[in-house]
């Protein structure tokens, strides 16, 4: 009588064999992404603010980047406001969140 096993028997060899021989030469790759984080809500405009309270309390912003999205319902207009250390994101007017800035970091197009 023929064996059944022999073949998942030389298969599960095969497979120990392979991975045997690569288990040593691991190798992965990094994405390397921009380092942002949130910024202290003592410190920048809080999320449910409006552009108004926003302008109010923390004064002008250094720059009014151009707006994004806008063009249907699901994809609404995205503001994004630069003050020194930190944007601040707004969904139509209203705060999403505020992300401070890169230390190096000088180019505030998104680009």
């Amino acid at each position: 009588m023929k064996s059944t096993y022999l073949p998942r028997i030389i298969a599960s060899v095969a497979m120990a064999a392979t991975f045997g021989v690569y288990a040593g030469q691991a190798n992965a790759d990094t994405l390397a992404t921009h380092q942002l984080s949130t910024v202290n809500a003592t410190n920048a405009p809080s999320r449910g603010m409006s552009m108004s309270q926003v302008e109010k309390r923390y004064g002008t912003p250094s720059d009014k980047l151009p707006v994004a999205g806008g063009d249907t319902a699901l994809h609404p207009p995205i503001n994004r406001w630069v003050y020194p250390g930190y944007t601040v994101y707004f969904e139509r007017n209203i705060v999403l969140t505020s992300v401070a800035l890169r230390s190096n970091n000088t180019d505030y197009s998104g680009q």
